[in-house]
Formats: C-alpha cells, sequence, structure tokens
C-alpha cells in the first residue's frame, strides 16, 4: 500500500467467488450483502451497502446502495481508470459534474459517468439516497471498506494516496453547491 496510509486488512470474502455458480441470492432491504453499513469517512460520512459485491460476479459488475447523511458534501472530482458508473437517485436530490457538464438529479432519475472522464457529485438534500453500479467492479469496494476502517479523518493527501490505490485519481476539488 502507498506510504502514509494505513494498512488495512482485506477480509478473506474479497476472492471472486462467493456465490455458487447458477445460484442467485437476495439482499433485504436496509442490508450490505458483505461489510454490514459501511460508515465512510473523508470524503463525506454517508453509509454504503453492497447489494451485489464483484466477488458475486467475478469482478463484471458491483452495486451499492448509499444512504446519503452529508447535505452539501460530495467527492473530489475525481476519475475511475477502468470503471463506468451509473448512479441512480431514489430518494432526494443530487448535483452532478461530468466532464464540463453540469446536472441537477432527483428521485427517479439516473446518470451516465464513462472512465477516464473527470466526474464528482454533491448531495443537495437534507439526506438522500443512491443505487451506485459500477462495471466492472474494479477496486470500489475495497475502497470504501478501507475508507471505513481509517480511525481518523483522512488528509488530502492520504486520500490522494487512497484513490491512487483504488484505481482513481482525484483531479479536482469538491463540486460547490449554491
Amino acid at each position: 500500500m502507498a506510504a502514509g496510509v494505513p494498512a488495512v486488512a482485506i477480509p478473506p470474502a474479497f476472492g471472486l467467488h462467493a456465490v455458487a455458480p447458477g445460484k442467485g441470492f437476495k439482499v433485504a432491504a436496509g442490508e450490505g450483502r458483505f461489510h454490514g453499513h459501511i460508515q465512510l469517512k473523508g470524503v463525506n460520512a454517508n453509509v454504503l451497502d453492497v447489494k451485489v459485491s464483484g466477488k458475486d460476479t467475478a469482478g463484471a459488475l458491483a452495486i451499492f446502495e448509499q444512504t446519503s447523511l452529508s447535505p452539501k458534501r460530495g467527492t473530489p472530482l475525481h476519475l475511475h481508470h477502468s470503471q463506468d458508473e451509473i448512479f441512480t437517485v431514489l430518494e432526494g436530490e443530487y448535483y452532478f459534474q461530468v466532464g464540463d457538464q453540469k446536472f441537477q438529479l432527483k428521485s427517479g432519475e439516473c446518470i451516465f459517468l464513462p472512465r477516464k472522464v473527470p466526474h464528482a457529485w454533491t448531495q443537495v438534500s437534507e439526506r438522500g439516497k443512491m443505487y451506485v453500479t459500477l462495471q466492472p467492479a474494479g477496486k470500489l469496494e475495497e475502497f470504501f471498506v478501507a475508507l471505513a476502517a481509517l480511525t481518523h479523518e483522512p488528509t488530502p493527501a492520504e486520500m490522494a494516496q487512497l484513490f491512487a490505490a483504488h484505481e482513481m485519481k482525484i483531479v479536482g476539488p469538491p463540486l460547490a453547491v449554491d
């Protein structure tokens, strides 16, 4: 791991064979398939639940449910080297930037964020909820687990190192909301 970033023990469940071939599974409302509720630090204080893990799909896809508890906060402008992202807003309102385009999203709307294109989002409403789909899964699940395992709020340098260690790059500040 990068110098200065705390080592995080990755549970054995990160192997890519969690579901028997040909078997489906159900994840109940309000629950995560792995890791319990993942409480983030750094970019925001939101809670993530893994609905479909990359280990369920041999790395092809991951789906997270994000409960947003951080009004006026979001992600820094960043990019994913190898993953496309799709956000579907279930509750609340968000502001997104994709390249030089800006979008306001509300419940029922979705947005596609292509790989290698800088993007950011900020929570506009007091509370919100989104599904986040990554294709392929990449290392975002591990990134969320690493953030949650920190015992302190990460510095900007630590955040840059964590992003880089998980196949992402910070390229600008968070998206401001008026």
